[in-house]
Order: C-alpha cells, then sequence, then structure tokens
C-alpha cells in the first residue's frame, strides 16, 4: 500500500511513467475528466487556473475515465486531441483510468483513503471530481463535481503561500 503520493507513478497518455515525484513541492489538482459529461466545460476553468498559476509552482493533472455514463469512451489519442482542439488544455491529461472498483489506479486508491467525500463516502461519484494536494504531498481537500474550479482559487492561492516541509 502506498504511503506517500510521491510513490505514485501513473501512465501519461503515451503509456510512459509518469512520477509523481517530479510534483515534489507543487501544489497539485488531480481531477477525472471526460470528454462527453455536463460538466466538460470545467475544462476551461482548469486550463485558466493552470496557465495563471503554473509559473508558481502549480499543476493540474487530468484522468480521463469512463466509468460514469460512458462519457469518455474515445482512446487516450482522441482524448488528448479532444481537449487541446475544443478547450486548449495544455495541462497533462494522462492515461484514461478506472477511479473506482477492482481496476481502480493507485492514484485514486490513495487520494480516497486520505480523504473520503461526503458522509464519509469513499469513491468518486461522477466526472470532475477534484483533489488539492498540498507542496507536501498532503491531499488538502476533495471538492465536488459541482465545485466550479474557479471557486477552488483561494484554496490554490493559499497552498502556493506555504513554504513546503525539507522533509
Amino acid at each position: 500500500m502506498t504511503t506517500s503520493f510521491y510513490e505514485l507513478t501513473p501512465k501519461d497518455n503515451k503509456g510512459q511513467p509518469f512520477p509523481f515525484t517530479q510534483l515534489k513541492g507543487k501544489v497539485v489538482m488531480i481531477v477525472n475528466v471526460a470528454s462527453k459529461c455536463g460538466f466538460t466545460p470545467q475544462y476551461k476553468e482548469l486550463e485558466d487556473l493552470y496557465k495563471e498559476y503554473k509559473d508558481k509552482d502549480f499543476i493540474i493533472i487530468g484522468f480521463p475515465c469512463n466509468q460514469f455514463g460512458n462519457q469518455e469512451p474515445g482512446s487516450d489519442t482522441d482524448i488528448a486531441k479532444f481537449c487541446s482542439l475544443n478547450y486548449g488544455v495544455t495541462f497533462p491529461v494522462l492515461k484514461k483510468i478506472d477511479v473506482n472498483g477492482v481496476d481502480e489506479d493507485p492514484v485514486y486508491t490513495f487520494l480516497k483513503d486520505q480523504k473520503s467525500g461526503l458522509l464519509g463516502f469513499k469513491g468518486i461519484k461522477w466526472n470532475f471530481q477534484k483533489f488539492l494536494i498540498s507542496k507536501n504531498g498532503e491531499v488538502f481537500q476533495r471538492y465536488s463535481s459541482l465545485t466550479k474550479p474557479k471557486s477552488m482559487e483561494d484554496d490554490i492561492k493559499k497552498l502556493l503561500a506555504e513554504s513546503p516541509s525539507s522533509t
């Protein structure tokens, strides 16, 4: 069982390792995304936040998922093209994964163990749930699909202002 955010190494959309050790000292937002969802327009706000803060040690990582209403049926290549063409996404969108169930990605096992949702529910309920991780790799907060990315800006600024621990 993973005990540190930085031990995780998911795959990028080309199947190559994307080690989270490269994220040390950064504030990270992780989002499960889908191209055919009512929340898909959140890509615009996510990209706006990324552009605003990427030079201040902030990164967003999208994890496409097809577990909710079959709303992400495309290949990893199709998803990357969709994100770029329709929303100008420049933040990393990694390999399509499962966020719940027997095949869930270890990233989501870790995140859900650290922060449960409403009323202690651990599972991911829908697309565009968001997790905000501090510069020290601690899961700061979990946000529902209904939470607009821009409404998280104060939390992002707060975490960016903190100094990472030297451990």
